[in-house]
């Protein structure tokens, strides 16, 4: 058995995919709106019939998938299959049985895994961590998730909580974090964070092509202008990276000198600015790190895109976690 589903739970959509975990091929996926504020039952529902019309529309059996895994943004117990919070979706989800309902549904084995853990798990496997036993990402958009595989193993931690990356204290007395703490990487670098800098300098009236980008308009502002900007020598908008890159390269060199991982994966929609953030961790890493040998440490973008997650979960669920 070497097709198993793997699903995104997303605040916006639902994706599933039909995955070869031997090659870590999509064979065929789907996504539908979450419909979220329906609540979680209603949710649940409209997932296990997702799953089994991919595998309809596919041309396939119920018996040639070996079980489905979900990738959830936010905390779990893994143990008990139940999802206990999840921020950006209506109702937060406390202790959603989450498996055991997906199974009654569909008569398959499932699992969950925490969304950006399953994008390391195939990141590592089929991606820019192949061949390395020791692995960190970053997946960084409108928050900053992460993860870690530790000596050949996925890390999971206690209930899965393990490798929360965008989390980690950049400055005790900075800005309030959305997960209750202060001065988180993610109050720093992620997508938001970066946006608002650009707000800051049109609104502070310097001189910079972010202003002309977004028509003089703030709500238009996002890192994508501001890397266009930067693109097209402006100062102020290399400058954001640069700041971004470098909370971000605080963050790689604590974890260097902790865990001496041999590359460093930097994923999620702001990545694709690359150089312009790429190299502000880099020179970072290289300033701040003086005890193990960080000029092997590679600092690489993601390879496989939006398919990581559901690649990563589905081959977790196959390896039987």
């Amino acid at each position: 058995m070497n097709k198993y589903i793997g699903c995104d739970l997303g605040g916006t959509n639902l994706r599933a995919a039909i995955v070869d975990v031997e090659t870590g091929s999509v064979l065929h996926q789907m996504s539908i709106p979450t419909l979220a504020r329906d609540g979680h039952d209603a949710v649940m529902k409209r997932m296990a019939e997702l799953f089994l019309q991919v595998i309809q529309s596919a041309g396939m059996k119920r018996d040639e998938i070996g079980g489905i895994g979900i990738g959830v943004p936010g905390v779990l117990d893994l143990d008990k299959g139940e999802v206990l919070f999840l921020p950006n979706l209506p109702g937060t989800w406390p202790h959603v049985p989450l498996q055991a309902t997906i199974e009654n549904l569909t008569g398959l084995p499932a699992r969950l895994l925490n969304d950006v853990r399953s994008i390391t798990n195939g990141e590592w496997r089929f991606g820019a961590g192949r061949g390395v036993d020791t692995v960190a990402v970053f997946a960084i958009g409108t928050g900053i998730g992460g993860g870690l595989v530790i000596n050949g193993q996925l890390h999971l931690g206690i209930g899965g909580t393990g490798g929360e990356l965008g989390h980690t204290t950049i400055d005790f007395n900075g800005p309030k974090c959305g997960c209750g703490n202060n001065g988180c990487l993610e109050a720093y670098a992620s997508g938001p964070a970066i946006a608002a800098m650009g707000m800051k300098a049109v609104s502070q009236g310097l001189t910079t092509r972010i202003s002309e980008l977004c028509e003089y308009d703030l709500n238009r502002i996002t890192p994508e202008l501001i890397a266009k900007a930067a693109r097209e020598g402006d100062e102020v908008a290399k400058d954001i990276y640069e700041r971004a890159g470098f909370y971000l390269g605080i963050t790689a060199a604590n974890i260097c000198v902790a865990l001496g991982p041999r590359r460093i994966i930097i994923g999620g929609g702001v990545s694709q600015a690359g150089e312009l953030l790429l190299d502000p961790i880099r020179r970072t890493l290289r300033g701040h790190v003086t005890v193990m040998p960080v000029g092997q440490v590679e600092v690489v973008s993601s390879q496989l895109g939006e398919n990581a997650g559901v690649i990563g979960v589905a081959h977790w669920v196959a390896m039987g976690s």
